[in-house]
């Protein structure tokens, strides 16, 4: 079994609203073979929780408006570390970097095959990284940023 044109749909608009919004490493799972309550999902991580929260809001907006989906829960609103979006067919994760890195949810998904995502989304892989080393490069030039 494969994710369905809908689902597909579903993500590849998540994506790219995720993407518009600064999203780190999003990346789309196709998980239909092994869960039977979902087709697939998608992860996106951002340094901060505003971020997080900015990230999950436009996802929301853009597939209510492009693709008349309400999620059916949304999960983590109150720390906004990691907030969960299901909207049934498609399950969204949008992590706090930390959590992603904590977590690792693409080790357990690992086998399951990657979906093609919009070129915007696609390019935000690595942005994590390339961030924080940037983070740590700017503190080791700081006066006593390195012991």
């Amino acid at each position: 079994m494969t994710a369905t044109d809908r689902s597909l749909e579903l993500i590849n608009t998540a994506a790219q609203a995720a993407a518009d919004k600064l999203a780190h490493d999003v990346i789309a799972y196709d998980v239909s073979d092994v869960l039977s309550i979902t087709d697939a999902f998608l992860l996106a991580s951002a340094p901060n929780d505003r971020q997080v929260r900015a990230i999950v809001d436009e996802i929301e907006e853009r597939l209510l408006k492009e693709l008349g989906a309400k999620p059916v829960r949304r999960e983590g609103d109150r720390e906004s570390r990691w907030i969960l979006l299901d909207y049934v067919d498609i399950v969204v994760h949008v992590q706090h970097s930390e959590e992603r890195v904590f977590y690792a949810l693409e080790r357990l998904w690992k086998d399951c095959p990657e979906l093609k995502l919009p070129a915007d989304a696609e390019a935000t892989r690595g942005k994590a990284e390339e961030h924080q080393r940037l983070r740590d490069a700017e503190a080791a030039e700081e006066p006593g940023g390195e012991w």
